[in-house]
């Protein structure tokens, strides 16, 4: 039996819609979903490598119950049964005793994240956390303190840019299929790119322009960049009347800001910024300044992400082909969304989240991703209340919250500690108990609302039965619910139920998706009227330079720029990223992909090498305030020399994954928990360390 399957991706969080093949129950090929635009029926490798993933004889197998202390690796199987008994047993004594609030729940943000929350709300915890918050936290919040809107509710014309700017967004290695086929498009017919990176990364090679800027100094780019435009008036001016407001402000606070005081901060000549200025105006409005995707850099983050967007509304590519766009939801084409669990009622939460977002002392990062890097501080120091439960759904704490020995120090203060997780993660090694997923290619999941320029809705759908043991993990919640009391609030028995819980009211229905793997609202692209029609949710109804959010909570809108400190002689100021081969923490023991980059190594500049008496490949070792490991170097003219890089999500410590065991240098486990206070993310790049010949 032969049988085509239309379903999403989930070798990352970006979910590309894809076409699967089976053939006597068993996938024989995996390639992108040829219905949908811009995917053309291609993948990147991570998603070529599935059925690796999928055939892998090291991942979780059936539940397991830890016997020994937590990390040992003692194990013994249970039954679901078993398993989950234990987990619900464990809980609700937590819950009597403590209360739901000392309940945290942190996961990959996915298509069940609706789930996710139901679960907590429905014990009265208001604890749900998502990895977006370590990514792009302050990229959420520059956002609504501009548009009023997320991150996640804004997107870019790729297709029809003229000229994109890229502020370390290395798009062309940490992939997102129809973005990087939409801007190779783009380029083929003329978009011109720059790239501004301390290093040459894939990206860079594909750029007009490459700038290797000073580390940390973006924001004082920026603040050039603004000064030629407003000087020279090369701002789209009936844009900017219509809709900003500040200008005015603005333009006083960057008048000293000049592209020579700029050259001393960046290293960029002065005379090249002006000229990026000038050759942006010629194009506008279709152009992009990209905002990013992790924005989690340094602790003035937030400013940089907001210069960004107020470039772009300078020159008016807002609401714009080959600008950046408002995603329009159903409601823009006459639709009705799939329900969520959420919207039900549940009990009343007055507790403050353990992170104190939302509070006085942490106003402004969104509630809905909360802020996980102080989950830590919280548990060590009970404040505001205590935790005991922590629960983790495809997300890794260990290996992507700053100072990995003192999340583990946190971590042994909990009583209970779960997992659901498809491979032996460094968490799920430390649980007390790890309850199995199946993979994306065994289980339905929940409906994808795919917002942009035209609405749509996309299904990720069963492609074969489960290899091993496992469940899909909004099936596992449902199963906990029912012990703890509160299973009520999931009315479904399979994921079919839930899915077609979902789609009642909006007009479709499950079998709509079999032809192509998504259903659409409408056929046109959705662009609000830039001149009268832009609906801003900021309290002006504008694009606020001068931001109520900001000020309304005691911060500048404009804060006096502070020079970044040059790293000490001897020391490096530590830059982390990703490759095209990997996915965060999650795919470095999936056998296709290891056998391509199996560890990470050390980029340092060449001129800095020579001093320190380390040639290329030599094992060196490298150290923090917080740990110190020994990798091999990467010597090379391709990095600023006042930084050093690795790859992230290496060094693993579960001895199980044994492909990826102990490979590499974790740069979580390097780097001082350092964030941004206003805006929310972590600032990864504000850690500095030695490097020496090992």
């Amino acid at each position: 039996m032969e049988k085509e399957v239309y379903s999403l991706c989930f070798m990352c969080s970006v979910r590309c819609p894809i076409k699967v093949k089976v053939k006597d129950g068993q996938v024989t090929w995996i390639e992108g979903n040829p219905h949908v635009a811009g995917m053309e029926g291609s993948l990147c490798p991570r998603g070529a490598a599935g059925t690796s993933l999928l055939y892998d004889r090291q991942r979780v197998q059936s539940p397991m119950i830890r016997v020994g202390d937590r990390g040992s690796g003692n194990w013994r199987k249970a039954s679901w049964d078993e398993a989950l008994d234990y987990v619900g047993d464990k809980l609700k004594a937590i819950i009597d005793k403590h209360g739901g609030h000392s309940v945290v729940l942190g996961e990959r943000t996915q298509l069940a994240t609706h789930v996710s929350k139901t679960f907590l709300k429905a014990i009265g915890s208001p604890n749900h956390f998502t990895h977006d918050a370590l990514c792009k936290g302050s990229v959420n919040t520059a956002c609504r303190s501009l548009f009023g809107y997320t991150d996640g509710q804004i997107g870019v014309d790729y297709r029809n840019t003229r000229h994109i700017v890229l502020y370390g967004r290395n798009i062309f290695e940490a992939i997102s299929v129809k973005e990087v086929n939409n801007l190779m498009a783009a380029m083929e017919d003329g978009a011109k790119m720059t790239y501004i990176d301390p290093r040459v990364s894939v990206t860079a090679t594909k750029a007009h322009r490459y700038w290797m800027i000073r580390p940390g100094t973006d924001l004082a780019l920026n603040y050039a960049l603004m000064h030629v435009i407003l000087d020279e008036r090369l701002y789209d001016a009936a844009f900017v009347d219509r809709w900003v407001h500040g200008l005015a402000e603005l333009q006083d606070f960057v008048s000293s800001y000049t592209p020579q005081w700029a050259e001393t901060e960046t290293g960029i000549p002065a005379s090249e910024i002006i000229d990026l200025a000038r050759e942006l105006a010629k194009d506008r409005p279709g152009i992009a300044f990209h905002y990013g995707y992790r924005g989690a850099s340094h602790t003035n983050e937030i400013y940089l992400r907001r210069s960004i967007l107020m470039l772009n509304a300078l020159m008016g590519s807002i609401e714009t082909k080959g600008g950046i766009f408002f995603k329009k939801g159903p409601g823009e084409a006459g639709g009705k969304a799939a329900r969520k669990l959420v919207e039900q009622d549940f009990p009343k939460i007055d507790m403050p989240r353990f992170d104190k977002v939302g509070t006085p002392d942490f106003p402004l990062p969104d509630p809905a991703h909360g802020v996980p890097h102080r989950l830590p501080d919280a548990i060590l120091n009970a404040d505001p209340y205590p935790i005991k439960a922590l629960f983790n759904f495809r997300f890794e704490p260990l290996m992507s919250i700053a100072d990995t020995e003192l999340t583990r120090k946190a971590l042994d203060q909990l009583d209970l500690i779960v997992t659901i997780d498809i491979n032996y993660s460094d968490i799920a090694w430390y649980s007390d108990v790890i309850l199995p997923e199946s993979t994306y290619l065994e289980r339905t999941d929940c409906i994808q609302q795919a917002n942009g320029l035209k609405p749509q809705m996309f299904l990720r759908r069963q492609a074969v039965t489960p290899r091993y043991d496992t469940r899909d993990g909004a099936m596992i919640l449902k199963q906990i619910a029912d012990r703890i009391g509160t299973g009520d609030y999931f009315p479904y028995e399979n994921m079919d139920e839930l899915v077609r819980w979902q789609l009642e009211g909006t007009g479709f229905s499950m079998e709509d998706f079999d032809a192509k793997g998504f259903v659409a609202y409408g056929k046109k692209q959705i662009f609000w009227d830039r001149m009268d029609g832009l609906k801003l949710k900021t309290p002006s109804k504008k694009i606020e330079f001068k931001s109520s959010l900001l000020e309304d909570a005691g911060f500048e809108s404009f804060p006096t720029y502070e020079p970044m400190p040059t790293a000490e002689p001897g020391k490096f100021r530590l830059v982390t990223g990703r490759t095209a081969l990997h996915t965060h923490i999650s795919t470095q023991n999936v056998e296709y992909l290891n056998e391509l980059c199996g560890e990470n190594v050390l980029w340092i500049n060449n001129r800095k090498a020579a001093a320190l008496g380390i040639t290329d490949r030599a094992m060196v070792e490298i150290a923090s305030s917080r740990h110190s490991g020994k990798m091999r170097a990467y010597v090379t003219d391709l990095i600023h020399p006042e930084c050093v890089f690795l790859l992230h999500g290496f060094g693993h410590q579960a001895k199980r994954a044994e492909r990826s065991y102990n490979k590499g240098v974790s740069d979580a486990a390097l780097q001082e928990n350092r964030y941004d206070k206003v805006g929310g993310s972590p600032a990864y790049h504000d850690t500095f360390v030695n490097v020496k010949a090992a």
